[in-house]
């Protein structure tokens, strides 16, 4: 069912591991020109082109985009009473983890008089995508607004698309849990073109621009999100699943088949990846995905994710090799199962989030650990981090001297601004002391 790629007898570097891993055919940059015409398109057109947008990619216009706030009320009263408490469970890990997050205002002293303050000021409004398709994702309301509301953002817009099912309108259990959070601005629009709303504004609909957007999505919500930087912040290109699992000969081959089946899941474009330095291993996980990727529920789906390209076991020396494809790849889920998690963490670099041991499943992450589940895909944990308080938080240093700290450095500043040819920065200085 999936390829093998043997690494065995090959010496660790990264950049010839870089060059192995295995991605899928499709990139995000083959979708920017079909989202910049999206987003073009709403720029243009506003509520217009988000109807036919609406009703081309998704389950068709809705009757108001922006969700009357007696639905969310009525879509909270309709939970069913065990998924409510498991959000509500699930929001209050999020919050507690997330809490640690926010840094402290720290000042600091550099001379008598002389300070400087660095606080962490958050942005006033923020846009959040839930994607819909294939699944639905209550759990990504949580992950995406919780870090917003702790960081202390102000206003939040929450958009997801139509459903066709529910008359062109938002699912409910989205709705539900947007109203256990207290969000009553959501929008019924999906894709690219909802990115591009959230980041210019639909003056029509009621909808502000926002400064930050948060959220998975599929391919051309990647790729949006690309387009739209510049105009607003972005978490990161969170696209389509994956998962890296780091196994030696004491794990579980039915507990490793299983994980990896459960991310294959999401999308047939999913990455579900083990490495490991025992060729018993990977045979006993090879038989058991045979046995328990037929009968799961979305057997088709998981068959195409484990057959593709992206997905597959990888064959290395030792647990020190495994770290380097690790870290070459940089998923998005890590996990390693091995005698001891721990000596095999400390050569980790690079991944979204690390779940440890036999217990700590990436499904565990996905709902009720209190990480966050938003995380970088395609290889970008090698330089973005996962969802959290600080992507709606911008560092700022507050600058405060008196005359006389000023007066220590006024001589250093001019020497500096005459080497730069830039004599008016030592004059702005030498001004304030000046005899009147």
């Amino acid at each position: 069912m999936m390829q093998t790629i043997d690494l065995r007898g090959i010496q660790p570097n990264r950049a010839v591991f870089t060059s192995l891993v295995p991605r899928p055919a499709v990139d995000v940059s083959v979708a920017l020109h079909v989202a910049t015409e999206l987003i073009h398109d709403v720029r243009a057109r506003g509520r217009a082109a988000l109807d036919e947008q609406a009703e081309t990619f998704d389950g068709g216009r809705a009757a108001s985009i922006r969700v009357p706030a007696p639905e969310i009320d009525a879509a909270v009263r309709g939970l069913p009473a065990d998924v409510r408490e498991a959000l509500e469970e699930a929001i209050a890990r999020v919050r507690q983890a997330t809490a640690a997050q926010v840094p402290a205002e720290v000042q600091t002293t550099i001379g008598p008089g002389a300070t400087i303050v660095q606080r962490w000021q958050p942005v006033a409004r923020a846009g959040l995508y839930v994607p819909g398709g294939k699944a639905v994702y209550p759990s990504s309301v949580v992950m995406n607004a919780v870090p917003a509301q702790v960081a202390g953002v102000g206003s939040i817009a929450l958009a997801s698309p139509p459903q066709r099912a529910f008359g062109g309108g938002v699912h409910p259990t989205i709705l539900g849990a947007a109203g256990l959070l207290g969000i009553d601005e959501v929008y019924a629009m999906g894709g690219a073109g909802a990115i591009g709303a959230l980041a210019y504004g639909v003056e029509e609909i009621g909808l502000e621009p926002v400064q930050v957007i948060t959220g998975p999505g599929n391919i051309y919500v990647a790729a949006a999100k690309r387009v739209v930087r510049g105009q607003a912040g972005i978490d990161s290109e969170a696209g389509t699943t994956e998962i890296l699992v780091i196994a030696d000969d004491t794990a579980d081959a039915a507990l490793v088949a299983a994980d990896l089946i459960s991310q294959a899941e999401h999308d047939e474009a999913a990455a579900a990846v083990l490495v490991t330095d025992s060729a018993e291993l990977a045979a006993r996980v090879a038989e058991e995905l045979t046995r328990l990727a037929g009968v799961t529920r979305h057997a088709e789906r998981v068959a195409v994710a484990l057959g593709g390209q992206q997905s597959a076991i990888v064959l290395v020396d030792d647990l020190a090799a495994a770290a380097v494809f690790s870290n070459a790849y940089g998923p998005e889920h890590l996990e390693i199962q091995t005698a001891d998690p721990d000596a095999v963490l400390v050569g980790i670099e690079n991944a979204g989030a690390i779940f440890l041991g036999a217990n700590s499943p990436v499904s565990l992450g996905d709902y009720l650990a209190g990480s966050n589940h938003v995380l970088p895909t395609g290889g970008q944990a090698r330089f973005s981090p996962g969802l959290g308080a600080y992507s709606f938080l911008r560092p700022q240093q507050v600058i405060r001297y008196d005359r006389d700290a000023l007066g220590d450095v006024a001589e250093k500043i001019v020497a500096l601004s005459n080497a730069e040819d830039l004599p008016a920065h030592g004059e702005a200085v030498t001004a304030r002391f000046r005899a009147l």
